[in-house]
């Protein structure tokens, strides 16, 4: 059934339809600065489409606890434990009931752990219960941040596992992911990448403004129009909105948010004893109760626990066991070389390179217990660092040279999801070979955009990693200051060989 949703008018004053059964299948992001009108544009997409599908809303600042009023959405308070959040979001689909988790009150790590209980506990239920859901996360780049910040490294990486589920596998689960962000470059690239469709709002620095227009398929010098865009002023494209940039305006809404923009007031006039009313305790505050800032508790390291599921003993349990036989002891070099082989496996596979390093990661530790590798396993940053030195393609006589540690060292400086590409070009450089084209950067990186992987270069080069030049016949060089080495010329626009191998295999 194709329902097509109000959200304003168009330039010339026709509706401006949305593809709610599209939208179910495709996901969509929102992008604009403080006072855009995102948190607007959120609402009116909630009440228009409140009858056609249930909804959850994660909501940081209780903004859209209105919607119970109206609607009948259930409002669930985050400040329960993670096992109660996750068991009533289960309910909620189960019983395929309306609900906003308002997160008020709460510090920053409490949210993350809060919203991503509640959404794994979605993620979760049931097959017999993936029914459709739209669900929205206000400030996103909260929940799935780009780089890490000042909650702990658990928090960020539970919160954005939660997210990269929701936006990357939860449309078969029936959850379709909303994701409203301040901020393009803040949000996750790998939860970013994964919505079709998109409303991109006001915004005002550059490397915002150059992301916005890249998703949308724009021109750089376009970006511009994103500083001139007003309050509820919208640039829509895919599949569910228009097939082109098509500018909008977000219509009126029945609800309004708990808060507003601030407006000017004159102030009152002051009376003749107002030292009196400032320094002059009232005596209810000796006796209202100072509030006290609970501690998060700090949670187990994910590799003890793993470590200890590892364990070739079971827990002692007061019913008698029988002995398991102990587990073969090997030396460490064959424990690395087995370690090496579950790795290969998984990079050989063509269709690895698409895939997040966390879903990686998980099918590492499944197919390391399959084969029952002793002592504890690999860490999701060591496993990033090893996945990305092997699908960089070095040989063992290249990596046992001092260059190719330079540029391991060199790569810890770009954030995970860089350091394959980096390495790869390197190695290219001490290789001498031809510089990669675009699209086995892109390839390497994890998409199909030649566009992103010509950005890439630029950034690297931004940070004084590399330097791009090109020689008389137009071909691309890649010299690495540090490592006093470059690659050899190569053709930008050639094809990806390995990508033309694979699919005629």
């Amino acid at each position: 059934m194709q329902v097509g949703i109000d959200m304003g008018i168009v330039s010339g004053g026709d509706p401006a339809k949305l593809d709610i059964e599209e939208l179910l299948a495709t996901r969509l992001l929102v992008q604009g600065n403080s006072g855009s009108g995102k948190s607007h544009l959120l609402r009116r997409l909630l009440e228009q489409s409140a009858q056609w599908v249930q909804q959850v809303v994660i909501d940081p600042e209780g903004d859209f606890v209105t919607l119970s009023d109206r609607f009948g959405h259930v409002v669930v308070d985050g400040e329960r434990t993670e096992a109660e959040l996750a068991g009533i979001a289960n309910r909620i689909r189960q019983h395929r009931v309306s609900c906003v988790l308002t997160l008020e009150g709460l510090d920053l790590e409490e949210q993350m752990r809060a919203a991503a209980a509640f959404l794994n506990g979605m993620f979760d239920a049931d097959r017999e219960f993936w029914y459709p859901v739209l669900v929205v996360v206000d400030e996103a780049q909260m929940f799935a941040p780009s780089v890490g910040g000042d909650v702990s490294e658990d928090a960020r990486k539970l919160s954005l596992g939660a997210m990269t589920n929701l936006m990357c596998r939860g449309r078969k689960r029936g959850l379709a992911g909303v994701i409203a962000t301040q901020r393009l470059a803040k949000l996750a690239k790998n939860v970013a990448a994964e919505a079709s469709n998109f409303l991109m709002g006001r915004t005002f620095l550059d490397i915002d403004m150059a992301r916005a227009a890249d998703l949308l398929g724009m021109d750089r010098r376009q970006a511009e129009m994103f500083r001139d865009l007003k309050r509820g002023n919208f640039v829509a494209l895919g599949p569910a909105l228009s097939r082109r940039p098509l500018p909008i305006v977000i219509g009126a809404v029945e609800t309004s948010a708990r808060s507003s923009s601030p407006k000017l007031m004159p102030l009152p006039d002051a009376p003749q004893d107002v030292e009196d009313l400032i320094f002059t305790p009232d005596p209810e505050e000796f006796t209202r109760p100072i509030v006290v800032r609970r501690a998060t508790p700090a949670l187990r390291p994910t590799t003890d626990i793993l470590a200890e599921l590892s364990r070739s003993m079971p827990a002692a349990t007061s019913a008698p066991q029988e002995p398991r036989a102990a587990q073969q002891e090997i030396s460490p070099e064959e424990r690395e070389e087995r370690l090496s082989a579950v790795l290969s496996e998984i990079l050989d596979d063509p269709q690895s390179g698409y895939r997040t390093d966390s879903v990686l990661y998980q099918d590492f530790l499944v197919r390391a217990r399959m084969r029952r590798l002793p002592g504890p396993p690999l860490s999701l940053s060591e496993f990033r660092r090893r996945a990305a030195i092997a699908r960089s393609g070095v040989d063992a006589e290249t990596a046992a040279g001092e260059a190719w540690a330079t540029a391991v060292s060199l790569s810890a400086g770009v954030s995970d999801d860089l350091q394959g590409v980096f390495l790869m070009i390197a190695k290219a450089a001490i290789a001498g070979d031809p510089c990669p084209s675009d699209a086995r950067i892109a390839r390497a990186y994890g998409t199909h955009s030649a566009r992103r992987a010509r950005r890439l270069l630029g950034y690297f080069e931004e940070q004084g990693l590399i330097v791009v030049h090109t020689d008389f016949s137009g071909k691309r060089v890649v010299a690495f200051p540090d490592l006093q080495a470059e690659t050899a010329p190569g053709n930008a626009d050639a094809a990806d060989e390995g990508e033309a191998r694979a699919a005629a295999e």
